[in-house]
């Protein structure tokens, strides 16, 4: 994080900024599973996190590329204490949701499979489908030139404000679930984890300040 802030600094650029998130994931669960046993469980959590954050991070460094900038940072891109909050904000926020994983991937033990770490896979799956699907279905959708001032009310965005969101709170979920076999004593502190990021994306960084830009952009 501080490596890709200070290139962020430095070019006054947002295009690493979402991409960095991404990779941060992907490096912990990579260095932690090269220390780790290499048993099944530890090897498919970083599968899980790798696919996911190659996903994210593809698919936000894209879209920055065609936007060009932020906005989230227009008032604080050139102000080094503000700007470098955020990143400061961001690698705690990384670390927090990752303590499930880190706690499978540093456990000395091999549970194995069982029917409670199917399921977390599957609340998983369905979180990863369901956010990049959303995902997809928006930018096609902000793609076309005819629909650059009107609400998407396709597919999944027909039932849901925030489908992407809803999908990442399922994925981190599912990574709990996974866990919990792992977990005795001050671990279930890692359930904090898929809280903590159902925090942030509905009461700080995610829905409110979208709600309130489309609340002005698109009123009734």
């Amino acid at each position: 994080q501080i490596l890709f802030f200070i290139i962020a600094f430095s070019f006054k650029t947002d295009k690493v900024t979402d991409l960095s998130y991404g990779l941060t994931f992907i490096s912990l669960a990579l260095i932690f599973l090269f220390k780790s046993l290499f048993e099944i469980n530890q090897i498919i959590i970083t599968v899980l996190i790798t696919i996911w954050g190659l996903r994210i991070a593809g698919y936000l460094f894209a879209r920055i590329l065609k936007t060009g900038k932020d906005k989230r940072f227009d008032k604080i891109r050139h102000d080094f204490i503000k700007f470098a909050g955020f990143w400061f904000f961001q690698a705690i926020t990384v670390w927090i949701i990752m303590l499930p994983a880190i706690i499978v991937l540093s456990s000395k033990e091999n549970p194995g499979l069982s029917l409670l770490s199917a399921f977390g896979l599957v609340i998983w799956s369905l979180g990863f489908v369901i956010e990049s699907v959303a995902d997809q279905q928006k930018y096609n959708f902000k793609s076309k030139i005819e629909n650059s001032d009107k609400w998407i009310r396709e597919g999944f965005w027909k039932y849901s404000r925030h489908p992407n969101y809803f999908g990442e709170i399922l994925v981190w979920l599912g990574i709990f679930i996974f866990a919990i076999p792992y977990l005795s004593d001050l671990y279930w502190f890692s359930i904090i984890s898929p809280v903590f990021i159902a925090f942030i994306l509905i009461f700080i960084s995610g829905i409110p300040p979208l709600e309130k830009r489309y609340d002005e952009k698109y009123k009734d």
